[in-house]
This record gives structure tokens, C-alpha cells and sequence, in this order.
């Protein structure tokens, strides 16, 4: 590791604490050269992937968009955005185990709606609305049997 004083090349860990629950690495480091202390971190190489459209069309994958639909779902529901969070990260472990790098919107969105069927039938209902584009009432009534029957 350079120091960023005096670009020297070497240096020495002085410490080294771990954070985000083992994913990464905070480490205070000194120059050898100039003793100057800096701090770096280590972190774990993001998994990117892209998403698959119905229409053709590909798109980076957007944890925020996916944290908004999801949330809306959930809107007046004993869910917290921790649980939601753990949720998404789970759902984005089964997608980088799959070793996918685009993955198929409709794959996506099978993956959260069984989270949120094991989670909360009426946020599930509620997801599956918009996801499955309900037209009218007797496919809300159809996919609330549907859970009766699980």
C-alpha cells in the first residue's frame, strides 16, 4: 500500500478491526518512510448483476428499486426495513449462488414474492398485485385461494 504523503511503498498494519459483519476490513496503517498513519479498508467485490426485462430491454439491477416495491407492499405491516433488508440480501445471495449475471425480471420477482409469502400473506397479495398485473377482482380472490391451499 502506497502512503498518500509521500508515496512511499511500504508500510506497516498498526491494527486491523473487522466491521459489517465480516465483510470488510478497516486497517490503520504508517509509513516507514515518512511515519505518517493513514487508515484503509478491505471490502468484499460487489456481485453485479443486470436484470432482464419483459420487453427486451436489460438494466443494471437496482437494490433501491427493488427495496421501494417492496416496501410499499409492506406499508402498515409488522415488517421492519431490517427484515426487508435481510430479505433482499438473501434474495441477492440465491441470485450470485446461481452465478447468474443477468437474471430474468420474472425470476426476480418469483424470488421476493416466495420471501414474502413465508413472510406476510398480505404483503405477499399485495406484491403480487403489481407484479402479476391483477385486472380485475377475481384474480385477487384466485391468488388468495392459492395461499389457502399452501
Amino acid at each position: 500500500m502506497k502512503c498518500p504523503k509521500c508515496g512511499f511503498d511500504d508500510t506497516k498494519v498498526l491494527e486491523s478491526r473487522i466491521l459489517d459483519a465480516g465483510r470488510s476490513l478497516r486497517r490503520r496503517r504508517s509509513c516507514m518512510a515518512c511515519n505518517y498513519r493513514f487508515t484503509t479498508y478491505e471490502r468484499e467485490e460487489s456481485f453485479a448483476f443486470s436484470v432482464a426485462k419483459k420487453d427486451g430491454r436489460v438494466e443494471p439491477y437496482n437494490r433501491d428499486k427493488i427495496f421501494r416495491s417492496i416496501q410499499i407492499a409492506c406499508q402498515k405491516r409488522p415488517i421492519s426495513y431490517d427484515q426487508i433488508d435481510l430479505m433482499i440480501a438473501r434474495i441477492e445471495k440465491q441470485i450470485q449462488e446461481s452465478g447468474e449475471r443477468s437474471v430474468p425480471s420474472q425470476k426476480l420477482g418469483d424470488l421476493i414474492m416466495g420471501h414474502l409469502q413465508g413472510m406476510d400473506k398480505v404483503a405477499y397479495v399485495r406484491f403480487a398485485s403489481v407484479y402479476k398485473d391483477f385486472k380485475d377482482p377475481s384474480e385477487f380472490m384466485r391468488e388468495i385461494h392459492s395461499l389457502d391451499d399452501k
